[in-house]
């Protein structure tokens, strides 16, 4: 078959995005009327709701961290501690993992942002009751329903994120999703701050933060159908019809394919192609990408039942995957600062209200900061990569903490407690990296859309029961054996870093379809590319930039080299190969 003599950056937008209001780049340059780009201002305004999603996440599960450290919380249910103390930290895991499993069977059965709005509904009720609560069980139950909205929230905003991004824009908005976390983080931390300032040792020091949490279920709400669905969702509806309707609703199952497919490609037009254009060569490229790799998907898996996301050699790497990197964003001694980070500076010495939480704000802020520092290179840098330089950092790091710990536990070295503050700062600049910034990026893109949602579910699944049994054995380790217990993680950290060399492949410059291919073997890769690469032989012929000097003047003026690689670095693949 011959190769197109284009690529899909012939059709994506080069310069910048916030620039982007609508505007034809191609019409700018009078070459090609067809073509259009799309608003991708208005677009990634749009994502905005669902990255909320991470922002609430991290704000809810900084709040125990936060609370604390606040005597007003502490009087209250009398200083919880021990067994106790780690109910109520894994009280937030136990709701979200009793909503995981059936999570993705609402995102796939009514949708992404469906399961967003019932998700942010369990939510708004668990945070007004953890607001207005007076005793202890009445807390826990709370905290067990907020995390039990969160579950459907979490499982369904990066699936849409992933499925309705602009094509050059997929890796650094998905990546910027989990980081987002540390936004939530930030604000719990400094509201908690400025709330013991105001209220002292009052219930309403931290009453007002839970309050204040409410806002963004409220927003998630009242503007979720507003933006557009996930146009895959929208495809796979219609191609699931007519594996079920029986053959004598032909006209029936014909009629539903039809709307499904071509909400889809509405969808895609609207978000992808200036103007609504469906006759669009991206949107074309998109379309017959998705349909030929649901199909493909369907030929090579069959089933809706989580067994499904093992029932291949390909979908067994992906989830033996999927599931120990989940394992190692928890188990890699963050759990000892995410949710013991009073105890932690107990052990140091430091024992101030006030000192204590201007350091955690300030160890919120710089987390924020690294991981966005791992959405700019994600692109650049590669995965694999990443996770190398990330866990190797993080060894190093991490290694230089228990010593000085040590030094401060046995000797009473005050300058070495001191310095184990900056040592956690550089230890979570590594973890952010990797671990924060690619988590939900990897697991979504190395997942077919058949199994997308379950084994995201999976991996939400492991993580959330990691970070439980954290929750649980951290503060019962740390009172027995003290800084011994920092012994294990680091041995365990050694492990991370072979499993990285070994089992972690690079996937950018590859659509959501072609990564996912490469787990399930040549044959499924070539269907897919020669399948697409009918579609882009049927397009009509499209001159290349490069052939027009007029256009290679325009475009050389408005974009440089490297502009043009962070803009296309995530989508950088031909019709055909």
């Amino acid at each position: 078959m011959p190769v197109p003599q284009w690529t899909i950056t012939d059709f994506t937008y080069r310069e910048s995005w916030w620039k982007n209001r609508g505007t034809s780049f191609v019409k700018r340059t009078q070459i090609n009327n067809v073509l259009d780009y799309p608003a991708i201002l208005i677009l990634n305004i749009c994502l905005i709701l669902p990255l909320l999603s991470s922002t609430l996440n991290g704000f809810d599960s900084s709040m125990i961290n936060n609370l604390q450290i606040l005597p007003g919380w502490q009087e209250y249910f009398h200083k919880p501690h021990g067994m106790k103390l780690g109910l109520i930290n894994s009280a937030h895991s136990i709701g979200i993992l009793s909503g995981t499993p059936f999570s993705p069977y609402v995102s796939d059965l009514l949708g992404r942002r469906a399961a967003m709005f019932i998700g942010a509904a369990i939510m708004l009720a668990g945070v007004l009751t953890q607001a207005s609560c007076t005793t202890i069980q009445v807390f826990l139950g709370a905290r067990v329903l907020i995390g039990l909205g969160m579950a459907f929230s979490i499982n369904a905003a990066p699936l849409l994120i992933s499925e309705l991004s602009y094509p050059t824009h997929r890796g650094k908005i998905t990546s910027l999703y989990n980081s987002l976390w540390y936004s939530g983080s930030v604000i719990s931390a400094w509201i908690c701050l400025g709330s013991y300032d105001d209220s002292g040792t009052s219930p309403w020091s931290w009453r007002v933060p839970s309050f204040v949490q409410a806002a963004i279920p409220i927003i998630q709400m009242s503007l979720i159908w507003l933006i557009p669905e996930s146009p895959r969702f929208l495809m796979a509806k219609g191609l699931v019809s007519i594996h079920e309707d029986t053959f004598h609703q032909v006209d029936h199952t014909t009629f539903i394919i039809y709307f499904q497919e071509s909400q889809a490609a509405r969808v895609l037009a609207q978000c992808h192609a200036n103007g609504g254009d469906e006759r669009n060569p991206l949107v074309a490229f998109e379309l017959a990408q998705i349909r030929h790799a649901l199909n493909l998907e369907r030929e090579y898996a069959s089933g809706k039942s989580y067994l499904r996301c093992f029932s291949t050699p390909g979908n067994r790497q992906r989830m033996f995957t999927i599931i120990w990197i989940a394992v190692f964003s928890q188990w890699s001694g963050n759990g000892l600062v995410s949710y013991y980070f009073n105890s932690v500076l107990d052990r140091l010495g430091i024992t101030q209200t006030r000192t204590k939480a201007a350091i955690n704000g300030g160890l919120q802020i710089f987390n924020l900061a690294s991981a966005l520092v791992g959405v700019m290179i994600v692109d650049k840098v590669g995965r694999r990569k990443t996770f190398l330089i990330s866990n190797i950092g993080m060894l190093t790091a991490f290694a230089m903490w228990t010593v000085t710990t040590a030094l401060f536990c046995e000797s009473g070295d005050v300058a070495a407690g001191r310095a184990t503050v900056p040592l956690i700062f550089i230890y979570f600049f590594f973890y952010d990296l990797a671990y924060t910034s690619m988590l939900v990026l990897y697991t979504l893109e190395i997942l077919p859309y058949n199994i997308r949602a379950k084994g995201f579910a999976i991996m939400n699944i492991v993580l959330y029961s990691t970070n439980a049994f954290n929750s649980l054995v951290n503060p019962v380790a740390l009172e027995t054996i003290g800084w011994k217990y920092y012994l294990f993680y680091c041995g365990w950290l050694i492990l991370e870093l072979l499993f990285a060399m070994v089992y972690i492949i690079d996937t950018r410059a590859r659509t959501l379809e072609e990564t996912a291919a490469l787990f399930d073997g040549v044959k499924v890769r070539r269907g897919i590319m020669e399948r697409t690469g009918e579609t882009a032989m049927n397009l009509p012929p499209y001159p290349r930039l490069q052939d027009s000097p007029e256009a290679g003047q325009i475009w050389r003026s408005s974009a440089s080299p490297s502009h043009f690689e962070a803009q296309t670095g995530e989508s950088v693949v031909g019709f055909a190969r």
